[in-house]
């Protein structure tokens, strides 16, 4: 587990590392525009849940904190649940990303809402959905 957990953890931080500090250079932008980038992060998934995939659709059908609990609270669940958190936080900043391109939003203040969706997931899509709301070149509002 440790060891799928730390490529993973390595596999996403050079379009993290793109995004925050190139994020208009066009090898960002053509890297980026590729859903290629997140097939590692999806097989890793899928190999690790399949598996478990009953006892999995059984907690999470009808979730409760207790069985959560006890799903994350092993080296495969976190392992799992990590997977899960840096797809789908990538997906998002991949998103800001070419939305502050089309809405004009100065590369700056995409880069700092970049960092916090990278750390803090949801927060950094709020702040970036709050910074966009006084840009809309390109799109209709």
């Amino acid at each position: 587990m440790e060891m799928i957990f730390n490529f993973a953890n390595l596999y996403i931080m050079p379009f993290w590392a793109l995004m925050i500090f190139l994020p208009r250079w066009r090898i960002t932008r053509k890297i980026m525009r590729s859903l290629w980038v997140f097939v590692p992060l999806a097989l890793a998934y899928t190999v690790l849940v399949l598996p478990e995939f009953s006892g999995l659709l059984a907690s999470l059908s009808n979730p409760s904190l207790t069985d959560l609990g006890a799903l994350l609270s092993t080296p495969q669940g976190v392992t799992i649940g990590w997977l899960h958190f840096l797809a789908f936080d990538l997906f998002v900043g991949r998103w800001a990303l070419f939305d502050s391109i089309k809405r004009g939003v100065p590369w700056y203040l995409t880069s700092i809402a970049l960092v916090f969706t990278l750390l803090f997931g949801p927060f950094g899509f709020l702040l970036y959905f709050v910074m966009r709301m006084g840009f809309s070149r390109g799109q209709n509002k």
